[in-house]
């Protein structure tokens, strides 16, 4: 799906037929994204859902998986598809339900590490949300068993699986981590 000869502008990656597959926009190459094995999937959905109920209880906004995001990364069109896009109501009306990517800088996104992504990898792509204007970026490491949080202008703080998550930008909303790396029986 990749072409030698030019890049893909957005319009074209926008109109590509939907299919099974998860694909990013990146510097003008689209790239496949690997597909989540069961303790990525069971991160995904712990946190989906409550990251969805505080959604709910605060009529504040919507959370959505595998949602891509129109953004710019130095100067270019740039639409990655994190796990997890939170975004306001104050940012995108409660009315919006167009399908196509979120078309507004969402509050917060969530990318949990897969096997084959480093640390590393999840820093530069936290960094890249940040400076396209994303508030926060929350990277999920499995290994490690925490959650780093990166904001704008602040140092990144690493909740490890004995602390709970909370956030000024998410009022009320408290995520012990240790709940997110339960055992499932």
């Amino acid at each position: 799906m990749s072409r030698t000869t030019s890049k893909f502008s957005l319009q074209e990656f926008l109109g590509l037929p939907a299919g099974n597959d998860r694909y990013e926009l990146i510097d003008g190459e689209i790239r496949r994204k690997m597909s989540p094995k069961y303790q990525h999937s069971t991160l995904q959905l712990r946190l989906l859902l409550c990251l969805n109920q505080w959604c709910d209880r605060a009529l504040c906004g919507r959370v959505r998986p595998e949602w891509g995001v129109v953004l710019q990364k130095q100067g270019q069109d740039w639409v990655p598809v994190p796990d997890l896009t939170y975004i306001s109501y104050e940012r995108l009306p409660v009315e919006w339900e167009e399908d196509e990517p979120c078309p507004n800088l969402p509050e917060l996104v969530i990318e949990i590490i897969s096997p084959g992504q480093t640390f590393g990898e999840m820093t530069q792509k936290a960094t890249d949300y940040l400076l396209a204007g994303v508030d926060r970026v929350w990277v999920v490491d499995t290994k490690a068993k925490s959650v780093t949080v990166f904001g704008t202008n602040e140092l990144p703080q690493t909740i490890w699986s004995d602390g709970t998550i909370s956030d000024l930008l998410l009022p009320k909303l408290t995520i012990p981590v240790a709940s997110l790396f339960a055992k499932t029986g």
